[in-house]
């Protein structure tokens, strides 16, 4: 089999592409099964995020270009691949597992040490699992690379101090106004990041805090944790001036705040100021919405700069989590390594074990009757002979397996070894 990963993310294309390229659940499903259907995947898994949307997938025909994923991601959005391929990054075999601990671990995000990647990574495992397209090639790597993550969080301090998306939009409001504890902010969305959010806002020192959800039910139980109202969502075009400070981050399809509810909002505000800062991918916010005066709309693109700030003087701990990944890539190859070679090693014992039992029974009859203490002589010695012969091809095949790791997954570092045992000793080609 062969490893392929591509995909996108925050440094490779801006939000306005990445949005376009987003999976929803019930889209990676369909997209899982083609891959699976169209593409000859045996294996694979859809990882859709605000900053990254990534194909992963193990590969029957070891032949396949590793584009073929590319131009896949393109085409299941209605794009050319040509307009995609500047933009997408590829990894096949060991850089493909490597990558994957790297996302795993946070290494790889916009906010170094944010947890959340990790949560969103095992969703993305289940749910392929759950729809049949994880086996044990997948398994392996990614139940590695959750232990990866576990190891890193445990032996660095990664996750210290970890600047998350929210922390960085709430960082951008205090910015704009200063002290927030006279602003009145509305936050639509009631997920996760939303929660976060609130969380940042109430530490900053704002008290007017204002709830839009799809759902009532969750806009009513997170305005309760943090003392806020709820806004009903209906009434967002007619209520949207209110707010000084509008974070958005819904899981919504299409824009939830659009250019005419923005401008109305200026017009009733009589052309008092309004920060708007999305951080949902797709985005909740039209982004046109810039042109009206006094509006202000920012992206999760624009909250770079207050994440590098944040992230300084951590070059230290990311280089400690590094060596850790670098250590448990190569553990992982070994590992498949040797299991790749064990259906040998196994047919290879299986066979002379054979030829040991018929040459036995060949001159039993020459023996004579034999003693219980005979018997297990001419068991040992013959067994003994058999491990001799079998010691030395399983010593180097286990060699070669382990050299060959530090090549890529699916090389072919110990093919040839394999094929002469198996024509030496006549191991069938059905035994594997």
């Amino acid at each position: 089999m062969k490893l392929i990963l591509a995909g996108v993310n925050h440094r490779t294309c801006p939000v306005e592409l990445r949005e376009n390229l987003a999976f929803r659940p019930e889209q990676a499903v369909d997209a899982l099964h083609r891959l699976r259907g169209d593409l000859g995947a045996r294996e694979a898994m859809i990882l859709s995020t605000c900053n990254r949307v990534e194909l992963t997938a193990a590969l029957e025909d070891e032949s396949a270009l590793p584009a073929a994923l590319c131009d896949f991601l393109a085409r299941a959005h209605g794009m050319t691949p040509e307009s995609l391929r500047s933009h997408v990054y590829i990894f096949e075999e060991s850089h493909a597992i490597r990558h994957l601990f790297r996302v795993a671990s946070s290494l790889d995000s916009m906010v170094v040490g944010e947890p959340q990647i990790l949560g969103q990574l095992k969703q993305a495992y289940a749910q392929a699992r759950e729809h049949g397209a994880i086996g044990s090639y997948l398994d392996a790597v990614l139940t590695r690379a959750f232990s990866v993550a576990k190891r890193v969080r445990t032996e660095t301090e990664i996750g210290q101090n970890a600047v998350s998306v929210s922390y960085a939009a709430v960082e951008l409001a205090k910015e704009i106004f200063g002290s927030l504890s006279r602003k009145s902010v509305l936050i639509i969305g009631a997920g996760k990041m939303s929660e976060s959010t609130a969380r940042h806002l109430q530490r900053a020192g704002a008290v007017d805090i204002m709830i839009a959800n799809r759902t009532p039910e969750r806009a009513d139980a997170l305005a309760a944790i943090f003392r806020g109202r709820v806004l009903p969502y209906e009434a967002l075009p007619a209520r949207l001036a209110e707010a000084d400070i509008v974070i958005s981050s819904s899981t919504a399809p299409g824009f939830v705040v659009n250019y005419e509810m923005v401008k109305r909002a200026i017009e009733a505000r009589r052309n008092q100021p309004m920060f708007l800062i999305d951080i949902a991918v797709p985005r909740n916010i039209d982004p046109a919405a810039h042109r009206v005066e006094h509006a202000f709309v920012y992206n999760i693109d624009d909250l770079q700069r207050i994440v590098d700030q944040n992230l300084h003087g951590r070059g230290e701990v990311a280089k400690h989590a590094e060596t850790i990944v670098s250590e448990e890539v190569e553990r992982l190859l070994a590992r498949m390594r040797t299991r790749d070679v064990a259906p040998t090693i196994v047919s290879l014992q299986e066979q002379l074990e054979t030829l040991r039992r018929g040459e036995l029974e060949r001159f039993r009859g020459r023996m004579g009757t034999l003693t219980k203490e005979q018997e297990e002589a001419i068991e040992g010695f013959s067994r003994g002979i058999i491990n001799k012969i079998a010691h030395g091809p399983i010593l180097e095949l286990r060699r070669q397996a382990e050299r060959a790791a530090k090549n890529g997954v699916n090389g072919d570092g110990h093919g040839e070894l394999v094929n002469v045992i198996r024509r030496v000793f006549r191991i069938p080609e059905g035994d594997r």
